[in-house]
């Protein structure tokens, strides 16, 4: 099956016939009495509706084995969850801010280690150490797009028996599939593209790997942070138009780039493969397209904060991936929890905005923001 028909017939109610599964919201569930055995148990441990979820988040993913978690966080703290005291994780400085607040904080009372890169891409054997056991990758980097070569960073990486972590929330399995590029987890927030309405929170990871995945479900039953079988529902109903939306959000984001670069206002615009002719040409490798998230940076002269009021449509909100535009500045909504020295290691200025693409008409939000810069005059 492509991707687009697999979010739609994946999942079937063979024994009612009904086109749309059911939701089965009990919190725990009878056993036999002679062998105390049944399929499900408690909710925390498993659930119908959530696995039917996790059979679709697989499919996508081309994985053995999907989880579903209440956050995107839930699901990346899981993905950290297999470390063991000393283990080091290599990651890119512009990680998501979330991200880097975990490892910040939490990284040091378990005593675990994050070592930050400039560029992953240009890691060498001489980067690794014995305790070097996980990359933990986004590519695109958010939010100033780098790329990264995930085959490189493979092969690399296995090299020096570490795993690779990739979070695919920027790209979602429409356009990127990591495991596929030899990579042994995926993660996502699903809060994002995968449930696309800016109405719940929700995490994924997927995995080939059966010891990952008994450490994943481990984690699911033992941390608790599962998603609820109402909000699973509601995003295998949400998973089955991804494509189309992805679709729509990608092309005005790619005019919307076009637009912007052609202003003398607007100074640098970042999109993936924007940096380099050599990241423009690994990121055509690996994905089948650029996805709909852009950031850029006002020139001199124009006020940020007139220009984001004077907006009609894209909303200044943290986040990404709805169907509706959202706008914000990493520095100090999506980013904060970092330094301003890291900050700027990872290239995100107090400047930089980051627009998150919607369905939009593509008239008027280039419109919107044409009025907008005139506003910020």
């Amino acid at each position: 099956m492509h991707i687009q028909t697999a979010a739609v017939q994946t999942l079937r109610d063979h024994e009612h016939g009904a086109v749309v599964p059911p939701v089965h919201l009990a919190s725990t569930f009878e056993l036999d009495a002679a062998t105390e055995d049944a399929a499900y148990a408690y909710q925390r441990g498993s659930n119908p509706t959530r696995a039917q979820l996790e059979q679709v988040l697989a499919t996508l993913d081309g994985a053995e084995h999907g989880f579903a978690f209440a956050t995107g966080m839930a699901a990346t703290a899981a993905v950290f969850s297999t470390l063991q005291v000393g283990d080091e994780v290599l990651l890119p400085a512009s990680v998501y801010g979330g991200t880097f607040r975990f490892v910040d904080k939490v990284f040091p009372s378990r005593g675990l280690t994050g070592r930050f890169v400039d560029d992953l891409g240009a890691l060498t054997d001489a980067d690794f150490t014995p305790a070097t056991k996980m990359v933990f990758v986004e590519t695109p980097a958010n939010p100033t797009l780098r790329i990264t070569d995930l085959r490189r960073l493979v092969e690399l990486a296995h090299r020096h028996g570490a795993l690779v972590a990739v979070d695919n929330t920027f790209m979602t399995p429409v356009l990127q599939r990591p495991l596929e590029l030899g990579a042994d987890v995926v993660v996502q927030s699903a809060t994002k593209y995968l449930a696309g309405h800016s109405d719940l929170l929700a995490g994924t990871v997927t995995t080939n790997d059966p010891a990952l995945a008994e450490a994943y479900a481990l984690a699911q039953k033992a941390q608790g942070g599962v998603l609820s079988p109402s909000d699973s529902f509601r995003l295998i109903q949400a998973i089955k138009t991804l494509p189309l939306r992805l679709e729509r959000q990608q092309a005005n984001a790619e005019q919307i780039v076009a637009h912007l670069r052609e202003r003398d206002d607007v100074t640098t615009v970042f999109y993936p493969g924007s940096h380099s002719e050599d990241e423009a040409r690994i990121h055509a490798s690996q994905a089948t397209g650029g996805g709909a998230v852009l950031s850029f940076e006002l020139a001199d002269g124009l006020d940020r904060v007139r220009f984001i009021q004077a907006l009609r449509y894209p909303v200044y909100a943290v986040s990404l991936g709805g169907v509706e535009s959202l706008i914000c500045r990493p520095a100090t909504m999506t980013h904060e929890a970092m330094t301003p020295q890291a900050r700027a290691a990872a290239g995100i200025s107090d400047e930089l905005l980051r627009l998150s693409v919607g369905i939009e008409n593509i008239d008027d939000l280039i419109e919107d923001l044409d009025q907008a810069l005139a506003a910020a005059r």
